[in-house]
């Protein structure tokens, strides 16, 4: 049994951390910090809540969640995490950071889509927190970086192939739509309910802050420069995330050959599920889970392969994978905490 912190706790990950921890067999979930609601219990915050988790929420203090804590999850905004994590670190504490702070190896790019970076010397051994690739670091590791939810939703259907002979890597376009959850709990215009209720747009087109987080996963694997071409595009729902690829193939290929270099991979990682030819995937079939579903088409007589992937954005792309990487930094079943069925509708 470890004891856990979640600073940042009220924000709509930091919320899902809770509910995940909140049922975790390994985990005791100690602390909440909250800047905004400090002296509030949790439940009075999110009344869904009330009768399972009884802590009050606290204003952050680094002796405090230290104290209380052997694993802790900042679930802040960027520029905030590497203000506080350093500290923690340093005091000898496990810490999975879901801000994009600790996700890049070179600061430079960081700085260039981000700010200054004020821990760069972290960045060193702080290790990016995608399991089904990075499992071996992440067991070792005192930092981990977690995903963002597009990279997640890109990285997973793709790595496996990237180093495939018939695909061609300067090729990809990716095209996501996320669910208005994945913008935060702070009010905005943009996600007003007036603003997205039957409404569909694209936003950042070829400049979102994860294209570049991306790129570096993509660079690393194929020990090429590789970057991808990326829009991602904000739908009426509340969460879920879909996102289709289209990669150019080299050569004709099969389905069987697609399919088969995507369920050798995944035949042993719990979350990652590929669908059979023909079959496509929907958000609705992963909500509330840390499920990844896959499905594919070679489009025959374009040379082009289009992979479509989904995931819950709060969970598989944010905290149900953060939770992910604590199993395997503690040796738990890596399904702990995380292994409730979705919803049949």
């Amino acid at each position: 049994m470890v004891n856990v912190a979640v600073i940042g706790g009220t924000g709509y990950a930091g919320a899902e951390l809770v509910r995940i921890l909140s049922a975790h067999p390994h985990a005791e979930l100690t602390t909440i910090t909250s800047r905004q609601h400090a002296g509030q219990p949790f439940s009075d915050v999110y009344p869904a809540m009330a009768g399972i988790v009884n802590l009050t929420c606290q204003a952050f203090s680094e002796d405090s969640v230290s104290e209380a804590a052997d694993v802790i999850f900042t679930a802040i905004p960027h520029k905030a995490s590497m203000g506080v994590v350093p500290g923690l670190i340093h005091r000898g504490k496990k810490v999975i950071d879901l801000s994009a702070d600790f996700r890049f190896k070179d600061p430079s790019v960081y700085e260039a889509w981000y700010e200054p970076h004020e821990a760069k010397d972290l960045l060193k051994t702080a290790v990016y927190g995608l399991p089904e690739f990075y499992s071996d670091e992440i067991r070792k590791a005192s930092l981990v970086g977690n995903p963002g939810c597009y990279p997640t939703s890109v990285l997973l259907p793709l790595l496996p192939l990237i180093k495939a002979p018939f695909i061609d890597c300067d090729s990809i376009i990716a095209d996501s739509k996320s669910g208005t959850s994945g913008a935060g709990r702070s009010v905005s215009l943009t996600t007003h309910f007036c603003e997205v209720n039957e409404a569909f747009k694209a936003y950042s087109v070829a400049e979102h802050r994860h294209n570049p987080e991306m790129d570096e996963v993509l660079s690393h694997f194929a020990e090429r420069k590789i970057r991808v071409t990326f829009t991602p595009h904000l739908v009426p729902i509340t969460r879920g995330m879909l996102t289709t690829i289209y990669v150019g193939l080299k050569k004709d290929v099969s389905a069987q050959e697609v399919s088969s270099c995507l369920e050798s991979f995944y035949a042993d990682k719990p979350f990652v599920r590929v669908y059979p030819k023909g079959s496509f995937p929907n958000t609705i079939y992963v909500r509330g889970t840390n499920y990844c579903d896959i499905g594919f088409q070679v489009a025959e007589g374009t040379k082009r392969l289009v992979l479509i992937s989904v995931i819950d954005n709060l969970v598989k792309g944010a905290s149900g994978q953060a939770v992910q990487n604590m199993n395997i930094m503690f040796g738990f079943p890596e399904t702990a905490g995380l292994d409730q069925p979705p919803f049949p509708l």
